[in-house]
């Protein structure tokens, strides 16, 4: 057994390029020690940390736009691939050809808003924009609008169809139906799913940063560059800071709605 998983191994780790003994190389090591000194006292002068906190509010900011720029996206999407919606399937129990190719036509740029994460997207934005907060909005918003709007779609159609039915078989419009049918049974949990996203947004706004895409996460990139430790050690700790929030917030919002 220890044979086979050798020869499945080693092909790996020769493609790809595994050299772990560069790790206890003199220089590497000096400049390993040399950073983790400095990292053990974080950088706090009074300019710097208005840096930090300005660039951590950037990232909120990123997030927070993003967020709302993929809502503006999804939720026109949800009410076109929510069957519970539709109008044409009342009676035959069947939607029409053409409502069919729509819905069919949008679930597919869901699914490829969502396949490409957003650090991919910063990516490409980044060197179409440049560097800076807009790149990060960007991504965000495409791959979040892909994710809404799928799970969107999904909780609508667990809720129970007899007050949707109801509203749009008495002449009722989509929107009618939507408001006074399907969100007040879902509501809460739509709420609570999307409150859990702009948590994911901020993490990852933090983390997009490192492409070049605004916020902590470049000054943090920039500050690594340079074995900065104690300057990276402190936007490391209010990266911990910044996520522990977010995370309470977030629960503090889904205990309420729940």
């Amino acid at each position: 057994m220890f044979a086979v998983c050798l020869a499945l191994l080693w092909p790996a780790l020769v493609f790809s390029e595994f050299a772990p003994w560069q790790l206890f190389d003199r220089r590497s090591l000096a400049a390993a020690g040399h950073f983790l000194a400095d990292f053990l006292v974080p950088a706090h002068d009074p300019e710097f940390l208005r840096m930090v906190l300005r660039e951590t509010w950037h990232t909120v900011a990123i997030a927070t736009a993003g967020l709302t720029l993929a809502l503006l996206g999804a939720i026109p999407a949800t009410l076109i691939v929510t069957e519970r919606l539709s109008i044409s399937r009342l009676g035959t129990g069947r939607m029409r050809l053409p409502a069919r190719l729509l819905r069919q036509a949008v679930r597919q740029i869901l699914v490829l808003l969502r396949s490409v994460p957003e650090l991919v997207w910063a990516l490409l934005f980044v060197r179409v924009v440049g560097l800076g907060p807009t790149a990060g909005v960007l991504a965000i918003a495409l791959t979040y609008s892909g994710m809404l709007g799928k799970v969107y779609a999904e909780i609508l159609e667990s809720s129970s169809a007899h007050a949707t039915d109801a509203l749009l078989v008495n002449g009722s419009s989509r929107m009618s139906a939507l408001f006074y049918g399907a969100l007040p049974e879902s509501a809460s949990e739509l709420v609570s799913y999307t409150v859990y996203r702009w948590e994911c947004a901020i993490r990852g706004s933090a983390v997009m940063g490192f492409v070049g895409a605004g916020g902590l996460g470049q000054r943090m990139d920039e500050s690594t560059r340079m074995m900065a430790g104690g300057e990276v050690s402190t936007m490391l700790i209010m990266f911990v800071l910044l996520v522990a929030l977010a995370d309470l917030v977030s629960r503090m919002l889904r205990r309420r709605l729940g």
